[in-house]
């Protein structure tokens, strides 16, 4: 059973600023990983978040496996994506 996806208001305006190309990249991958996201995911050391590469861009994620979710919690290009957690 696939995840759902849950963007956080951060992610949202996050991903409103990419390029429509990255934008459609990003959201492809996220949609991809659903089916199993440990596999794609690396642990966030210290942090009980996850993060997944994008070319330059990473997203920061929270799986929740209990109900089946994963919540975006930010998207950025991955030089300054830690600062702003």
């Amino acid at each position: 059973m696939p995840y759902d996806l849950i963007f956080a208001p951060h992610a949202q305006r996050d991903l409103k600023r990419l390029d429509r190309q990255v934008r459609e990249r990003v959201l492809n991958v996220l949609e991809r990983i659903r089916a199993r996201p440990y596999e794609f995911a690396e642990k966030l050391v210290g942090e009980p978040s996850f993060k997944i590469r994008i070319g330059d861009i990473s997203a920061i994620i929270e799986i929740n496996p209990q109900i089946n979710r994963i919540d975006v919690l930010r998207i950025g290009h991955r030089t300054n994506i830690y600062d702003r957690l």
